[in-house]
C-alpha cells in the first residue's frame, strides 16, 4: 500500500488546524510522527480515517492511487487502513469475541477461517498481548483499564491484519511493562506487508518500535524529517529550539491546544 497526502488542509469549527500536509508512506515502512499539543497530529489520524467532525478545505489522501476523502470510513478500512485510538471506546452489549468475529467477517470474507480456527487464532493472540482469555466474554473495553483498552486495540491490528496502521498515541498512559507489550505486537506486524504511522509526544516507544523516518509536525505541518536521529535531537532540544532552528514560528496560524 502506498499512501501520498499532498498539501492537505482542514478546518475544525472553521478554525484552520491542518494548514498544507505533505507525506508518503507505504507498507512496510515505520514512520514516526511527533509534535507538541495542538500541532495537528490527531486531526491527521481522523481525517485519514474519514472522522466527519473535520472538514477538509483542500488537498488529497491518494492510496495505491485513489484519493480517499469521500469514501466512507467502512470502505477505508477494506482498503486495509487501521486506526489505533488514543482514547478507545466502550461498547456496551457487544463483546469482544462477537465484535472481532464480526469484524474479521467483514475485513477477510471467504477468506475468513472458520470458527474454530478463529477461536484458535483469537486466544493465541490474546495470549501474546496478556490479555486474560476471560475478556472474551466481556464488553469491548467496557470496564477496561487505560493500559487493557490500549493492549485491546493492539489485539484488533493483529487479528485484522491491515495493510497500514495509524497509531494514535497509543503510549499514552501506559506503564514500562504495558508499553513493552503493546510495542511487541505492533513490531510482530512487521514486514513487506505492513505499514504504520506511529504518533507520539515521547520517545521512549520508538526505543521499542524504531522507526524508519520521523516527521516533526507544529501548527499544521510538518516542517521536518529524518531518521532516528531526530528523535534524539528532539529529546535533546525540544520543540522550542527546534521551532526556533527551522526557522518556523510566522510561517502559519496559531492552533488551540485542545485540537491534538
Amino acid at each position: 500500500m502506498e499512501i501520498t497526502i499532498k498539501d492537505l488542509r482542514v478546518n475544525v469549527e472553521d478554525t484552520p488546524i491542518l494548514n498544507g500536509v505533505n507525506l508518503e508512506m507505504k507498507s512496510g515502512e515505520v514512520h514516526a510522527l511527533m509534535g507538541p499539543n495542538g500541532s495537528g497530529k490527531s486531526t491527521l489520524s481522523n481525517v485519514m480515517l474519514g472522522h466527519p467532525a473535520y472538514e477538509v478545505t483542500g488537498g488529497e489522501i491518494i492510496v495505491d492511487g485513489e484519493n480517499i476523502l469521500d469514501m466512507e470510513v467502512h470502505e477505508r478500512a477494506r482498503l486495509g487502513l487501521f486506526l489505533a485510538f488514543q482514547y478507545p471506546v466502550e461498547i456496551s452489549g457487544v463483546t469482544v469475541g462477537r465484535f472481532l468475529k464480526r469484524a474479521c467477517e467483514i475485513r477477510f470474507g471467504d477468506k475468513q477461517p472458520k470458527t474454530k480456527q478463529f477461536i484458535k487464532n483469537l486466544r493465541e493472540m490474546m495470549d501474546y498481548m496478556e490479555i486474560d482469555q476471560q475478556f472474551v466474554n466481556r464488553y469491548l473495553n467496557e470496564g477496561f483499564s487505560g493500559g487493557e483498552k490500549k493492549r485491546m486495540e493492539i489485539l484488533q491490528l493483529l487479528m485484522l491484519q491491515p495493510e497500514f496502521a495509524i497509531l494514535d498515541e497509543t503510549d499514552s498512559g501506559l506503564d514500562i511493562d504495558a508499553l513493552k507489550v503493546v510495542a511487541r505486537g505492533v513490531n510482530r506486524m512487521r514486514g513487506e506487508q505492513f505499514g504504520a504511522l506511529v504518533i507520539t509526544h515521547y520517545q521512549r516507544i520508538l526505543e521499542h518500535i524504531k522507526p524508519d523516518f520521523v516527521h516533526i509536525m507544529y501548527r499544521g505541518r510538518i516542517v521536518t524529517s529524518g531518521g532516528h536521529d531526530l528523535v534524539e535531537e528532539l529529546e535533546a532540544k525540544g520543540y522550542q529550539r527546534i521551532r526556533t532552528e527551522y526557522g518556523i514560528e510566522e510561517e502559519v496560524h496559531e492552533q488551540p491546544a485542545a485540537n491534538n
